[in-house]
């Protein structure tokens, strides 16, 4: 027992030892390509409103979901597979297996990319439906679009989202040895789309989103928020009919409609759930005794 609530904080240690570094790294590219590059010209990324709300996304999130995956994963190998214990864990997960496990590695990694962006094409599409959007509405909340606002995400869209994902093509027998090239170039590519540049690749900007194709999806539904819901690959926008890219046109305005929408972290994980909270406190008021 020890040694698993010791291991906890070895893998939150090791995710802070990794995310700092790119943080900086990417603080400081971002500010300077922005320099020259701006989409929306105004204050630099560090002084955009609810900066704080977005740092503690950004180390937070990702750190409760490596958790859930992991945890999916020692799940889903259980129940599918009926292997149970750390030694026969990492022999089973290592290289992979079935048919996938017998492609390269790059190969593998090139397979999770393309069926990951595929699969969270749909899945970002369906959280935009009434039902799901009260997740979602979070990581849309963010007025001051930057490449920190990546990792704006409600836990609950995370882990319905990409973290499922993951785990599903995982469990088809993909090696996790494959994350060692997918995660550095997920985490490169969602902060560059959200990144506050005026880029929209030319010719190729049906190959790769780019930060004004994914810009336009951050704007009003009737705009362009109802579009683009690729991640890295606009060809599912292409042949499913979302694609949407105005030309010698640049969006300009961000957020949500909600005019009473929390800007703190802790406020913004306890909005999907608001309804049931006023209608608890209704409760609990009409049982008081008036007073006299």
């Amino acid at each position: 027992m020890l040694n698993e609530f010791l291991s906890v904080f070895v893998v939150a240690g090791q995710t802070m030892l990794k995310l700092v570094p790119i943080t900086i790294a990417f603080g400081i590219a971002f500010a300077v390509l922005t320099h020259w590059s701006a989409c929306n010209p105004g204050n630099a990324w560090w002084r955009k409103r609810e900066i704080v709300t977005d740092i503690l996304y950004w180390f937070i999130i990702p750190l409760l979901a490596r958790f859930v995956r992991i945890g999916l994963m020692v799940l889903g190998a259980a129940l599918l597979f009926n292997i149970h214990g750390e030694a026969a864990l990492n022999e089973f997960y290592n290289d992979g297996f079935g048919p996938l496990a017998t492609l390269p590695l790059w190969a593998q990694a090139l397979f999770f990319v393309i069926a990951s962006d595929f699969l969270t094409y749909w899945t970002h599409r369906a959280f935009h439906r009434d039902d799901l959007w009260k997740y979602h509405a979070i990581h849309h909340s963010s007025e001051d679009l930057d490449w920190i606002s990546a990792a704006r995400f409600h836990p609950i869209n995370i882990f319905l989202g990409t973290v499922l994902v993951d785990v599903a093509l995982l469990l088809a027998g993909i090696s996790p040895n494959v994350m060692l090239w997918v995660g550095p170039f997920t985490t490169a590519t969602s902060a560059m789309v959200h990144a506050n540049l005026n880029w929209t690749f030319g010719p190729f900007k049906y190959v790769l989103a780019s930060p004004v194709f994914h810009r336009w999806h951050h704007t009003a539904p009737d705009r362009g928020g109802n579009s683009n819901f690729a991640g890295t690959f606009p060809v599912w926008d292409v042949l499913f009919g979302t694609f949407y890219m105005p030309a010698n046109e640049i969006p300009d305005e961000y957020g949500v409609d909600d005019l009473h929408f929390p800007s703190g972290f802790g406020a913004q994980m306890m909005y999907p759930f608001r309804h049931l909270i006023e209608e608890w406190r209704a409760r609990r008021n009409r049982g008081k005794p008036k007073p006299v």
